[in-house]
């Protein structure tokens, strides 16, 4: 798809991801809202890959290690094609497989179970690993919250990234500043992050990670080293009220709220 085509792209998935957590009386709407443009770009413009084909071998690896925002992922996995658009409206309800959390062994196109934040990007470690070990010519990519960096387990990835030399990883940070309960600089304040990963010897990109323009040369970078976007995004993006507020992290719209961010969304469509 080309950049116009992503951004309306990305719109549907927003308004369509809002509508489940709305039906579904509960899901991760601020950080779905932040990361949906990484989303979109990946599966629409960068990722090699087959939704009739969801084990091809030489598909690319993608790892959504904040599992927490799964709605978003599913909402695009289904505009892809990997499951009916209509399952969407199962989202979180008995017997579903689309659960809180993205399951490998029930979702076609989900490489690896997330949840326990400080995973995901271990496990792509492992992958990107592998690829060179194998000879295989496929690319990980993982995205991870801010708030999770902070977990110790990925530090000792990247470390781990770096010293394989896995020119063949790509890590988007979704920075969008606030994590359960609080703000990043209110936690354990990471930022910035840069400086860090570049003392792992990785290469690092920053980008507003909600502009189409600059998310989409990121991901199609490729370099001698693992590879490091810091996405600054918005908490919320794309609906007015709910943005830059960590109230937003795990809470629902009443009806009135929802009528608002569909006008919202829904407007940005025309």
């Amino acid at each position: 798809m080309e950049i116009s085509e992503l951004e309306r792209m990305a719109r549907q998935i927003r308004l369509r991801d809002l509508r489940a957590v709305y039906e579904a009386g509960a899901g991760h709407i601020g950080g779905e809202m932040s990361v949906i443009d990484v989303l979109t770009a990946l599966y629409f413009r960068v990722l090699r890959l087959w939704p009739d084909q969801p084990k091809n071998p030489e598909r690319d690896r993608f790892v959504l290690s904040k599992g927490h925002t799964a709605c978003a992922l599913y909402v695009t996995l289904a505009k892809r094609g990997f499951i009916p658009e209509e399952e969407i409206s199962t989202f979180l309800k008995p017997h579903s497989r689309l659960n809180g959390h993205p399951n490998c062994n029930k979702v076609p196109g989900v490489e690896t179970n997330t949840g326990p934040l400080g995973h995901g990007l271990p496990v792509a470690v492992g992958m990107a690993k592998a690829a060179k070990l194998s000879g295989a010519g496929y690319h990980t990519y993982v995205v991870t919250g801010d708030g999770e960096m902070q977990e110790g387990s990925n530090w000792e990835a990247i470390m781990a990234a770096a010293q394989f030399k896995l020119d063949n990883l790509t890590l988007i940070i979704d920075h969008n500043r606030f994590q359960q309960g609080a703000s990043l600089s209110e936690t354990n304040d990471l930022a910035p992050l840069r400086p860090k990963l570049e003392a792992f010897a990785w290469d690092v990109t920053e980008i507003d990670g909600n502009n189409m323009h600059e998310v989409v040369p990121a991901l199609e970078h490729r370099g001698d080293r693992p590879h490091c976007i810091v996405a600054h995004t918005n908490k919320g993006h794309g609906i007015s009220f709910m943005q830059d507020t960590v109230d937003w992290h795990h809470k629902v719209p009443n009806k009135e709220q929802y009528e608002i961010a569909v006008a919202e969304l829904s407007e940005a469509l025309q």
